[in-house]
């Protein structure tokens, strides 16, 4: 094998030692952009379909350029492959998979060469260094760091922090916030991932984290862990709900992160332009942490519904618009600061709802167990809310009611019952009239009742497969506005679908709806 051709470069060693320190990367990685652009360079000059490659000696500089040509029987390219039998004539070591080298004399750069060989390096080195600042970054996610903005482009700002290029997107910039070069700006390493592009570090001025962070660092206490933020709802720029507590007694979470007449939150206000942060104290207790977050409105009244995750609250007349606040600003950061979808009523339409109920529910009972209406409030006043529940209670708590005796409470369960059993049976034959088949009626999905059945099968589901076909889109339009949400639309179709993937686990066991059947008078068929 022929010796290649070089001469020491010393000069180049330097290059790649200044620019390696300079830049922060690896000095191997600096050698093989350079290689990389003389290798490119040569296949210019001696043709791209030949097999360049370059080294450059770490000691000296040397520079080799030489083409490779792999040892095959049978040649289907002459510019990257030979036979064995010319490569024993330079070789007489060759032999079949290996390759021979062709040394080639350096090459004397032109411009065009020189510059496409500089673009080369410059790029490599970009990407070595973008990399070398991914590999640092990546590690530091969720810590708040300062930088110069180097950059506007398009409304997003490329922040120079010192040892890194970030990107603060447009939407992650507080509403009516601007930057020019030069200035300096704090923010949050949302997320550093690799992109198209290359690896890319992303920051953020209007998440919640930056918020707590700010409070961290202002606050040493919550530094400290002694007082700890449990949520946070931001409305960037214009307002923002933060719950804190405290895990000493004698500390107060909301005075500590006031500050001493309110230097702490106004360091943080200041830093977020102008915007409002109302601290509230949190609560294990979800009704009194609502209570908390509505603030400053006053509550009078708090019912939780845990199953649907929804809280409804009370106010005073004069409250409403407080509790709303702003565009629906306050009760929107509460709902988001605490997690339950929060409904407001005033006292008055609070007391005018409850009246209605009281009636409906007195004419329902008026209707189905056929009793006046004495009766009818005084089951209504005592909490019965349906038919089935007069049915299937106790009998001491129907004796327990003031003027109720033995009699008058097997009377009432008698009629229940009596009435559930007639609507069953009427249910059971529109089930049967309707042709509904067995694999839908008997298939036990929750929250799939004979009435729900009923519906689907007038518009012709009829069977478990047809329930299956549906979206959840379609379900909800089906039953209707407001009788089921989505979250349990889905769960019934991916139950209905259940039986094509035998092997694997169901919950829905299959059980005789006519056995089980249930009517709920207080709910519309």
């Amino acid at each position: 094998m022929a010796k290649s051709i070089g001469m020491a470069r010393p000069e180049l060693i330097q290059v790649a030692d200044t620019v390696a320190r300079d830049k922060g990367i690896d000095r191997e990685e600096v050698f093989q952009a350079m290689e990389q652009a003389i290798q490119k360079a040569g296949r210019s000059k001696y043709g791209h379909e030949n097999d360049i490659r370059a080294s450059i000696d770490r000691k000296n500089g040397e520079i080799r350029l030489a083409r490779f040509l792999t040892i095959v029987e049978d040649v289907e390219d002459e510019n990257i492959q030979t036979t064995l039998e010319k490569a024993k004539k330079k070789d007489p070591a060759a032999a079949i998979g290996g390759e021979i080298i062709d040394p080639l004399p350096p090459i004397d750069f032109g411009r065009i060469a020189a510059q496409t060989a500089k673009q080369v390096i410059v790029q490599k080195v970009r990407d070595a260094e973008r990399a070398r600042q991914f590999e640092e970054y990546k590690d530091r996610i969720g810590e708040v760091v300062n930088g110069l903005v180097k950059r506007v482009e398009f409304g997003n700002v490329i922040v120079d922090l010192g040892r890194a290029e970030a990107l603060l997107r447009r939407d992650e910039l507080i509403p009516r916030e601007h930057f020019k070069n030069g200035d300096r700006v704090r923010a949050y390493i949302l997320d550093a991932r690799e992109e198209q592009r290359g690896p890319q570090i992303f920051l953020s001025r209007t998440c919640g984290d930056f918020l707590g962070s700010l409070f961290s660092q202002e606050v040493p206490e919550i530094y400290d862990g002694i007082i700890e933020i449990k949520a946070v709802a931001r409305d960037p720029g214009s307002r923002a709900k933060i719950a804190v507590v405290s895990n000493d007694s004698s500390i107060d979470p909301v005075g500590a992160c006031v500050g001493m007449r309110g230097s702490r939150v106004q360091a943080v206000v200041a830093e977020l332009q102008g915007e409002k942060i109302d601290i509230i104290q949190w609560n294990p207790d979800p009704a009194t942490f609502v209570v908390n977050a509505l603030a400053p409105a006053e509550v009078t009244k708090v019912v939780l519904d845990e199953d649907s995750g929804r809280i409804e609250v009370v106010v005073p007349d004069d409250q409403l618009s407080l509790g709303i606040g702003r565009r629906g600003q306050n009760v929107r950061l509460a709902s988001q600061l605490t997690g339950w979808t929060i409904d407001i009523l005033t006292e008055g339409e609070e007391s005018e709802r409850r009246q209605e109920e009281f009636r409906t529910r007195s004419q329902m009972f008026i209707d189905t167990l056929d009793v006046d209406d004495v009766i009818a409030h005084l089951l209504v006043t005592e909490g019965f809310a349906s038919v089935y529940e007069v049915a299937f209670v106790p009998d001491e708590e129907l004796t327990d009611i003031e003027g109720f005796d033995q009699d008058v409470a097997a009377e009432l369960k008698a009629r229940a019952t009596n009435y559930i059993e007639d609507e069953n049976k009427k249910i059971m034959a529109r089930l049967e009239e309707l042709n509904v088949k067995d694999d839908l009626v008997n298939s036990g999905i929750d929250g799939l009742d004979a009435k729900k059945i009923i519906i689907l099968a007038e518009q012709g589901v009829k069977t478990l497969d047809d329930l299956a076909d549906l979206a959840g889109d379609e379900l909800i339009e089906m039953l209707g506005t407001g009788v089921i949400k989505e979250e349990a639309a889905n769960k019934i179709i991916m139950a209905a679908r259940a039986h094509w993937f035998p092997d694997e686990e169901d919950d829905t066991t299959p059980k005789d709806i006519s056995a089980s059947i249930s009517v709920d008078t207080d709910q519309p068929a």
